[in-house]
């Protein structure tokens, strides 16, 4: 799993619908997810520490997490299937765990609301992120391609031996 932040709210140039833009801790690898206008005010308000006057949806949530002395450990964005990204809770009131199945954009305004962290399986960063720094993505691969064409079979042979044989 990789843990990731959120960057911040875009807007689709074509269709206008909201995107969370989650980054890695390298700001190497940013995963654009869309969302509906109101989870996008819901991350915004919790990104600007906004207190509405009267509790809204993830409000209430935070709410009656802190009432019934549970702790949001983690979110996790586990899969993508059909385009659709899906995440789950992972809950803890005592020493009692559970994973409640959500949407990433309401574990997301959670997570915020609560300080938790945000994860992302491997295999979805894979497959729906998009290159942040290509720059540094082509120096790594290059530094690569000049330390393997510098290896020679010799640099692979073990000198001595480092076992205790009796």
């Amino acid at each position: 799993m990789i843990e990731m932040r959120v960057a911040g709210i875009a807007l689709d140039a074509v269709t206008r619908s909201p995107i969370v833009l989650l980054k890695d801790s390298s700001d190497r690898r940013a995963l654009p997810i869309y969302i509906g206008q109101d989870q996008a005010k819901a991350i915004i308000g919790a990104l600007e520490r906004q207190k509405p006057p009267r509790p809204l949806t993830h409000d209430l949530i935070y709410n009656l997490l802190e009432t019934w002395q549970m702790v949001l450990e983690r979110i996790i964005i586990h899969s993508l299937q059909d385009n659709t990204f899906y995440a789950v809770l992972c809950l803890r009131q005592g020493e009692v765990k559970k994973e409640l199945d959500c949407r990433p954009s309401d574990a997301i305004a959670i997570a915020l609301r609560t300080n938790s962290p945000i994860w992302v399986m491997e295999e979805v960063v894979a497959d729906a992120s998009i290159p942040v720094d290509r720059d540094a993505d082509e120096e790594e691969r290059q530094a690569f391609r000049d330390f393997i064409s510098n290896l020679r079979p010799e640099d692979f042979i073990e000198r001595g031996s480092s076992s205790n044989e009796s």
